[in-house]
Order: C-alpha cells, then sequence, then structure tokens
C-alpha cells in the first residue's frame, strides 16, 4: 500500500510518497541505483517513477578520444614549429598525423555505433 501525504504546502515537493518492500526488493533497487551511478534514493525513486527506466553511458571512449585528439593536436603543433623554423615537412609527419586521425575516426565511429544502439 502507498501512502500519500500533503503537507507544508508552500513547498514545492509539498506530497510525501511512502511504500513498503521486503530485504530482497531494497537490495534490487539499491543494486539497480549503484548500477546507474545514482547515489541519493530519492533522486533514483523519483527518476524511476517519472521515466521508467535510466540510461547512464559508459563515456571512457569519449576520454579515448579526447586523449587521441590531444595527441593529433599535439603533433600538428609540432610539425608547425618545424615547419615554421625549418621550411621542411617531413613524409614521416605527416604519415603519422594519417594514422592518428585514422585512430580517432575509428573511436568517433565505435562511439556512434554504442550510441545508435541505445
Amino acid at each position: 500500500m502507498i501512502e500519500i501525504e500533503k503537507r507544508q504546502p508552500n513547498r514545492e515537493r509539498n506530497v510525501n510518497i511512502t511504500f513498503r518492500v521486503t530485504e530482497k526488493e531494497h537490495e534490487m533497487i539499491l543494486r539497480r541505483m549503484e548500477q546507474t551511478g545514482i547515489q541519493n534514493l530519492r533522486a533514483f525513486l523519483l527518476k524511476m517513477a517519472i521515466d521508467g527506466h535510466v540510461i547512464r553511458l559508459d563515456l571512457s571512449g569519449v576520454r579515448d578520444m579526447v586523449r587521441l585528439l590531444k595527441n593529433a593536436t599535439d603533433n600538428i603543433n609540432q610539425i608547425a614549429r618545424r615547419v615554421n623554423a625549418a621550411g621542411n615537412l617531413y613524409a614521416g609527419d605527416v604519415e603519422n598525423l594519417r594514422l592518428r586521425y585514422e585512430d580517432l575516426w575509428e573511436q568517433a565511429g565505435s562511439i556512434l555505433r554504442k550510441l545508435g544502439e541505445l
């Protein structure tokens, strides 16, 4: 049975909802809450009650992509400094840069595929 009680009408959230669960259900709720990364039980239950689901994105691929992008940017800066100082552009530098951008696009494609599965 769910108990609903209205109190403190001057508050934005003035309805108190209370319900009971078994120990096993409580453990399941806490486990699910941990999986979603939400640490506040009230926030988790409200999110589930309103939306019916919580999506937690694994952003490790994005972090990898940012790292690859930083490496490529660093390489571009090194090449630009060398070209400005010596006036030479080496084929090895261009190939290294091409490979790094290839890795970057592979990572971006992987992220997009995963997002498409949601």
